[in-house]
């Protein structure tokens, strides 16, 4: 039931939602200025003195977030979230990062301090990078890995694996973003030799414009490489010059004409 105050608002007719707005205030306002009947002062008093200990409220509406935790930051700077990257300031390499998702940031903790936020890329967004320039490690303090330890391990193992790192690094916006693909690439050296990891480039590069992990992982697991370099080393065997040739006899001769 409404109030008596703003029961004479029931019998008027409003031609608009404005007017029913303005109406609907100055009989608030009425009610609210109306004495208590139990008790001194009315509620707009009380109100007056309340107001004074209410806060703002915050710049930014309250989201429900979860949190994943223990996720390292790697070498590039970035920690990994649904197959999708986001910087990390670069002293906290190789720490343990907490993360608190909401619908739209994620932020990145170090130890119970936040040091890193980021807008949350969508669901269907793979394998893209979100990079804050401030994150990324000066010319002079370089991680344990750099662009250019990484080239000179590919060009030692070959030229076939030093141009598929060489593309991978092409393809990034700043260079630390080439790490991880690079190393990955590389490691495969270990597990499968330096001289079947050369081979599975140069076949790569043959099918891709630039191979990563997945494609050259999928060739060695497969022994492509050990086909194709079969292959290649039969087209380029000489002939050995040895031929059969049948006599006369095996046609016939001259007793079958």
């Amino acid at each position: 039931m409404l109030p008596l105050s703003l029961q004479t608002c029931v019998n008027e007719i409003f031609y608009s939602l404005g007017s029913l707005q303005a109406a609907i205030r100055e009989k608030l306002d009425k009610y609210n200025r109306e004495p208590f009947q139990k008790r001194d002062y009315c509620r707009w008093e009380v109100f007056q003195e309340e107001k004074t200990y209410l806060q703002p409220l915050p710049d930014i509406p309250y989201e429900i977030a979860t949190w994943v935790y223990g996720r390292t930051v790697n070498l590039n700077c970035h920690v990994i979230f649904k197959k999708n990257f986001y910087s990390c300031p670069y002293q906290y390499v190789r720490e343990k990062a907490d993360l608190k998702v909401t619908d739209t940031t994620i932020e990145i903790y170090i130890k119970g301090e936040r040091v890193a936020t980021h807008t949350k890329f969508p669901e269907y967004v793979k394998n893209r990078y979100s990079t804050h320039p401030e994150d990324m490690p000066e010319q002079f303090q370089k991680p344990e890995w750099d662009d250019e330890r990484i080239l000179r391990w590919a060009n030692a193992i070959g030229s076939n694996t030093n141009e598929v790192i060489c593309r991978i690094f092409s393809g990034v916006k700043i260079k630390e973003q080439g790490y991880n693909p690079s190393l990955s690439v590389l490691r495969l050296s270990k597990t499968y030799s330096e001289a079947r990891l050369e081979t599975a480039c140069e076949l790569a590069l043959t099918r891709v414009r630039t191979p990563r992990y997945h494609h050259l992982k999928a060739i060695l697991v497969a022994n492509q490489d050990q086909i194709y370099l079969e292959d290649k080393n039969a087209s380029n065997r000489p002939p050995s010059g040895i031929g059969y040739v049948r006599g006369a006899d095996y046609y016939g001769g001259s007793r079958n004409d």
